[in-house]
């Protein structure tokens, strides 16, 4: 078999490869000796065709069937001997096809990339610190006791802080706008989920009433349309209602599943606090590493692993909607959408194995049984979280990935310009969880 290759433009690679006659030749003689044995023919006895009737019938056929498993098999084989990383599928076009003379093909295909780690000292992280105060507890308290509060209809005018079922019709220019009307809306009021003015607009009003709404939509607005534009809202207040919260009892406490009185349940939420702040402090810690591997090295990226991530974003996307593929508009999540992250998604991973290999991780057995321990503890069924992980081997991969990640973290936090910010619980966990979008 001979080989050449061509390093045409980026990541994409030319392989030529010949494949010789006498290989062809005795692979479809072999294939037309079985082929005579098993047709059957009129005029001819079973098992009894001609060889020469079997190949003017289904030589053609056979020898293209050849061909194209020849074709498969000397590509995987010449990019062995080559030592080249195929991405995706090649794309092999026949370039000699003559009976009796060597098959030449071509294939095209883009490769792996070659990614030399850079400084990881270059890198700096910003590692937040933090304490939970009693204030703290009280406020994670107080939203706890939010959650769980009721709504009564009151006869009295609105104030701030009740929940108003409304109306709402928009004009623009006395034209309604797309998305300025609602029926039957239940609106807190101070909860700021409407544009500034609508709900201290409806403060002091009582169900039944109508209100006149003028207000400007802020220049920052999403809709183009309705920048800074001055409209006018008609609300009809349909019922008002006062929020209760419920006692802090034992009742209350067992609906998060804490027995006791109301220190057992003070200190069962600041533990619940404790594992939230460590894990808003490692996920930004990890975001900063990652993006800092991301900006210091550069990689070319094959177009095939990039059109993979599009397709898997998508479809995420599509889970997150509860939609079904075949019933939705793609035009809707155009590729334009995702390639920004999936081109980032791509070269990290890209960047992730070379540091692998740089920092020499391998976890083993003991390490990945750790990892598992600590990952089950945060349950309240350690022991069913273990088995749910150790029960199948693709939910092990995973995990062994999240480990594989955590040591790179933790290799690149030893050499990276690492600081110190100390911060309030709640600016960690928003820190956190802004990153993370």
């Amino acid at each position: 078999m001979q080989v050449s290759v061509e390093a045409t433009e980026g990541l994409e690679r030319k392989l030529t490869v010949a494949i010789p006659a006498e290989q062809i030749d005795t692979e479809v003689n072999s294939r037309l000796a079985s082929s005579a044995k098993k047709i059957r023919l009129d005029g001819f006895r079973p098992g009894k065709v001609p060889r020469k009737v079997v190949k003017q019938r289904f030589g053609d056929s056979i020898r293209a069937e050849v061909l194209s498993e020849l074709a498969n098999q000397s590509f995987q084989k010449a990019v062995m001997q080559e030592e080249l990383r195929p991405v995706g599928q090649p794309s092999i076009v026949p370039t000699k096809n003559v009976e009796g003379e060597n098959f030449e093909f071509v294939a095209t295909f883009e490769v792996y990339p070659e990614v030399v780690l850079a400084d990881c000292a270059a890198i700096s992280v910003e590692k937040l610190t933090s304490e939970i105060t009693d204030n703290d507890v009280q406020g994670m308290i107080d939203k706890l006791l939010d959650q769980q509060s009721t709504w009564t209809v009151v006869a009295r005018a609105a104030a701030n802080g009740d929940q108003l079922n409304i109306d709402f019709a928009g004009t623009k220019d006395g034209e309604a706008f797309e998305g300025g009307s609602a029926e039957g809306t239940e609106l807190e009021l101070g909860s700021k989920r409407m544009i500034e003015g609508f709900e201290a607009g409806l403060e002091g009003a009582k169900a039944g009433e109508e209100v006149v709404l003028n207000l400007t939509f802020p220049d920052d607005y999403h809709a183009e349309d309705l920048k800074g534009a001055a409209v006018v809202f008609t609300v009809t207040v349909n019922t008002v209602s006062e929020k209760t919260l419920p006692e802090m009892n034992a009742e209350f406490f067992a609906k998060f599943e804490v027995e006791g009185d109301l220190d057992d349940f003070k200190s069962n939420v600041k533990d619940n606090m404790t594992r939230q702040l460590a894990d808003a402090v490692e996920r930004h810690t990890k975001q900063q590493v990652m993006d800092g591997l991301f900006e210091n090295n550069k990689v070319d990226l094959p177009a095939a692993m990039i059109a993979e991530e599009v397709v898997a974003l998508r479809q995420q996307s599509l889970t997150q909607f509860g939609a079904a593929a075949e019933n939705f508009d793609m035009s809707l999540l155009p590729d334009t959408l995702f390639e920004e992250q999936a081109r980032k998604r791509v070269a990290l991973g890209v960047i992730l194995s070379q540091a692998v290999e740089h920092f020499e991780v391998k976890p083993d057995r003991e390490k990945l049984m750790t990892f598992i321990d600590e990952l089950a503890a945060s349950y309240d069924d350690p022991e069913e979280v273990k088995k749910h992980y150790m029960g199948d081997e693709t939910r092990m991969q995973q995990v062994q990935l999240m480990l594989v990640e955590k040591t790179v973290v933790e290799k690149v936090l030893e050499v990276a310009q690492v600081t110190e910010k100390v911060s309030s619980y709640d600016d960690v966990v928003q820190t956190s969880q802004a990153g993370a979008n």
